[in-house]
């Protein structure tokens, strides 16, 4: 009896850890700030991040340009009016792409 009191007491002790660290781990919220991009003229890409464009999206069209303060290039390419907005460091690494 004493065995069973006593397995009962660890499982309960285990399980109320167990559930306080995943309310931990899950009660946590991130903030995500948007980045603010300003606009420019495409002759201001880097010609790096065009050859990447020109490689990746062939057929496609520079629409807009901007860069954000952490020198971080946002591209829209457009091709048969679907437009496309594609991320480069300025080093011209892709970093991603949003549709």
């Amino acid at each position: 009896m004493k065995n069973l009191l006593m397995a009962a007491a660890v499982v309960l002790t285990l399980s109320a850890n167990a559930s306080t660290s995943f309310v931990a781990k899950n009660g946590v919220a991130i903030e995500k700030q948007d980045k603010e991009y300003k606009k420019i003229e495409e002759s201001k890409v880097p010609a790096l991040i065009l050859k990447e464009i020109a490689t990746k999206y062939e057929g496609y069209t520079i629409s807009d340009a901007a860069v954000s303060i952490d020198n971080e290039y946002r591209i829209t390419v457009t091709k048969d009016s679907k437009s496309t907005k594609v991320y480069f460091t300025g080093t011209g690494e892709f970093v991603k792409e949003e549709k």
